[in-house]
This record gives structure tokens, sequence and C-alpha cells, in this order.
């Protein structure tokens, strides 16, 4: 069936209080949704984030980031004063999140809520940290732990905490109930929020695609209660980690530094972790898309300690045998490939063999210098196509920097001649709703024509990515009904094969 949907991180939604939240505006945004005729909502991992403020780093692979929590919803319940939300200095510039401002703003008036809130006594969060003691009881631990180690990494902990010795550990906790179960009132605040937008959006038709990192960090929950599931030696340390070798954009390669998982372990579990990891995003996403697929067939392992990528290696990952596990467990779970980059021949044998959609992304398609898959004329259907992602350059960026070569090669396979910008980014925006791909998802900053400081993320760079915002009246009506036509034209509109509009 072809579909459509647009592409807007949660934090970058608009919002009285600094950053993109489960309130009014996330509402708003679902609707114009419906109203252009799309059928997604594509966003990105929903994790609590650390330093670097990016969402592919989170302290757990489970929990839900606090700063999405809706204040407007608590000042609803009576948990706290509008007046309290809005004396918080949460940032000037409503294009922008200011992250330092808001971690220091935002928990504080949510301890507030906590306080005012009686949670203990409240029947759903007894049943909601019942039902997610799994994960959850670790995580709030970690958080409170990492609060009174000065939010160092847990690597940095004294022994007893780092190798969670156990009579330590039920002292600290016996000693830091309050504090724990605030963590847990955050998850359950989160996951009430969440789960109500979710709910409100699947009414509409509309399905949220969610993203899965393949790798957890390593200042995470998952990795200091799991030491097992890594590649760890026997004092908890990484012996190599995570990253991609050089290449033509990097000559000393990408040094990521997620530990890597012990695949061998792992297999003898029956890949538990893993289930149990898919099924919860399941819960919280219609379709997951699952971040560089090639590191299930081989992923590259560099030695714990190098400043660079260059001496890694690589090694054999699971295969399609994780997912075959997953399917007998969990059933046909809709999954997206982010099957990007070099490529080998067991990689796209294993994207074949899983039968997952991969991704085909414009702005890689127009290299005057080799023949591109990326080019529409390529594709199959059982595939998603994208102007560009969250790591890559808005259209009109991209577009403005082009050489001139790879420009006038556009312009040929297009059939037009030196278009202006504007005209340019909805060339190619109709080019990837008109192309054979099953589904279609564009940034909002696309169909905003929006340049370059509108970008999400600069990979292998730290400091000023994740941090742009939609602004209230950024879309018009006039715009959701263009968006809606192209939609229409090209035989995307739910639950029509083709229309006229």
């Amino acid at each position: 069936m072809r579909a459509s949907g647009i592409l807007l991180p949660v934090a970058s939604l608009p919002s009285k209080y600094g950053i993109g939240a489960f309130s009014e505006d996330a509402y708003r945004f679902v609707d114009m949704l419906k109203k252009a005729g799309q059928s997604y909502w594509q966003i990105l991992p929903l994790g609590p984030t650390g330093y670097g403020d990016s969402p592919y780093q989170s302290f757990s692979t489970f929990a839900g980031n606090p700063y999405f929590i809706s204040l407007e919803d608590l000042i609803k319940k009576g948990w706290l004063k509008k007046s309290e939300c809005e004396a918080c200095d949460f940032g000037s510039d409503d294009r922008y999140v200011d992250y330092a401002k808001i971690y220091l703003s935002r928990y504080s008036v949510l301890r507030k809520a906590y306080k005012r809130s009686n949670i203990k006594s409240d029947a759903a969060f007894v049943k909601f940290c019942e039902k997610n003691k799994g994960w959850l009881n670790d995580y709030a631990l970690y958080m409170v732990l990492k609060t009174e180690n000065a939010g160092k990494s847990w690597s940095e902990w004294d022994d007893e905490y780092r190798l969670r010795g156990k009579e330590t550990l039920k002292q600290f906790r016996k000693e830091h109930k309050g504090d724990i179960r605030f963590q847990k009132f955050l998850q359950f605040l989160f996951y009430e929020q969440w789960g109500e937008l979710k709910a409100y959006a699947n009414k509409r038709g509309i399905q949220i695609i969610g993203d899965i990192p393949i790798y957890v960090a390593f200042d995470s929950a998952d990795a200091w209660a799991h030491p097992e599931l890594f590649q760890f030696d026997a004092d908890h340390m990484p012996k190599q980690v995570a990253g991609c070798p050089p290449d033509a954009f990097s000559a000393t390669g990408q040094l990521w530094g997620n530990p890597l998982y012990d695949w061998k372990k792992h297999k003898e579990t029956g890949y538990q972790w893993w289930i149990q990891r898919i099924e919860h995003c399941w819960k919280l996403y219609d379709v997951i898309r699952i971040d560089h697929f090639r590191g299930f067939d081989e992923y590259y392992a560099i030695p714990f300690g190098d400043a660079t990528a260059e001496n890694g290696h690589w090694e054999k990952g699971p295969g399609m045998d994780i997912f075959q596990t997953v399917q007998k467990e969990l059933g046909q779970v809709k999954i997206i490939a982010e099957d990007l980059g070099f490529l080998t021949d067991s990689v796209l044998r294993m994207v074949e063999e899983s039968g997952f959609p991969g991704m085909k992304v414009l702005e890689f398609a127009f290299d005057s210098r080799e023949p591109s898959n990326y080019l529409p004329h390529n594709y199959g259907k059982n595939c998603v196509v994208y102007t560009g992602t969250h790591d890559n350059e808005t259209l009109a960026g991209w577009y403005e920097g082009l050489n001139k070569a790879d420009r006038k090669f556009a312009m040929k396979y297009m059939g037009r001649k030196n278009l202006p910008v504007k005209t340019a980014v909805w060339e190619i925006i109709r080019m990837a709703l008109a192309s054979t791909a099953d589904t279609c998802i564009i940034p909002i900053q696309d169909y905003l024509v929006l340049g370059n400081e509108a970008r999400i993320n600069h990979p292998s760079t730290l400091g000023g990515n994740w941090m742009w915002r939609l602004k209230k009246d950024d879309i018009s009506k006039k715009l959701l009904k263009k968006v809606r036509r192209m939609t229409a034209l090209y035989g995307r509109l739910p639950g029509k094969k083709e229309s006229k509009e």
C-alpha cells in the first residue's frame, strides 16, 4: 500500500517550555498530518539524553526522556502552578533548544510535581512499576547513583557501586528510596502521556515510526546492569568498541565508543534481551526503524582506548538468526532496515531474506561520477524513500552546496534546467512521492524549504546538534493543502489507490 509521512523529532515540536513535548502542540501536529493526507509520523529515539544531547546515546534503551513530559498536563492535575513553570528559564530562543537551561530547570519543576502527587498510593503507578520492574528498578537506581556521583559515567564510580556490590546497592536503595521513586514517577508520566498521544495519532490514522539504535551507550543503565551481554573484561571495562572504518568522508573513521555485544552470550540466552527490547519498542511504535542494520551482519570493532577508528577490524554478527528468533517469539514485527552506506553482498542478502524494507535517500542519488542505487529508476516497491534523514543537510542546504557537475546531472535527470532553490526542493519532493517506493518520508524542514540552519545533526560532531525546533506558525493551511494535493496525485492518500484531489 502506497503511503507517506513526515519526519519530525519530538524535541523539535513547538511548545511553551523550551523543548518539544507531549503537549497540545504534539496533538496539533497529529491533526496537521491528517489534514495533509499523511499516514506516518517518524520520530527519533525517545530515550533520556546526556552529554552531547544525542538520542542515540541514551542512559537507557527502555526509559523515556523526562524532557518530553507535558508540564501543561501537570498544571491541569494541580501538581504544578502555571506561575512556577513560567518563572523557570527554559531558554529565550523558541527556534533552538537550550539543553543546559532545560537540564537546570526541568527537573526542579518535575520534583515539585512529584512532591504534590502522592504518587506512591496511586494504583496505576504501583501497577506500572511492577509491570516494568525488569528494567525500571535498575534504571531508577542508576540515575540516582549517577546524580550522587556528580553525573559521572558508571565506569568512574567506586568499585562497590561500579561492580554492583549486592549489599552496597541494597543499603543505597534504602537510603535513597524517595529519589529512586522520583525517577520511577518520571517514567510513569512519560509512558502515560506518550501512550495517550500515540492512541490519539492511531485513532486518526497516523502510525508512528520509531527509531531503535543498534547499540546502547556505554554510559547507560543497560551496560552497567548487564555487563555479561557486552564485550567487557573481568573489570567490566570494554575490550573493543563500535565505530566505522576510514572512508572518503573521514580519513580516521568514526569512533562511536559504544560497547559491542557478546553475540555468543546473546545466542545462548535465545536473544532474550533483544526480544525484550524489540517487544518494548513494538508497544511504543507502530513501525521500528533499526539504525545501522549492517551491524547485525558484520560489525566494526575498534580496540578500547584508541583515539581513532583506524585500527579496527570487521567481525561477524548474528545475521538472520536473531530476526528468525524474534519472529518466532513476537510474530511479524514491522521493521525498516537502515541499510545506508557501503553494503557487502552478505548484508544485501540479509536485507533481502528479512523482507524488511530498506532505505533510499535522494540526497545520495546525484553523484555524477558513478551510478547510484538511490536514483528512483532503480527502486523496487519494498523500500522507504527519503529526501534526507536527520543526519543529512536539509534539501535546500544540500542543493545550494551541490558542485557544478552534480547539479547538472540532477537537472538532467529531472528534465529541467538550473532551477532556483525553492523550485528544485519541491521537484525533488515530487520525485520522492512519485517513486515506486511503497513509503515516502519527508523531513518537515524540506516541506518548509529551510536551509542548513534547520539541520538536526552533523554526524561525528559534538555540540550544536539536536537543537532545531518548529515554530507554532511555521506550517500554514496553504502548505498542508499543497502537501495533500501532491500526496493524492501520487496515490499515497490513506485508503485510496489514487485521487484527483
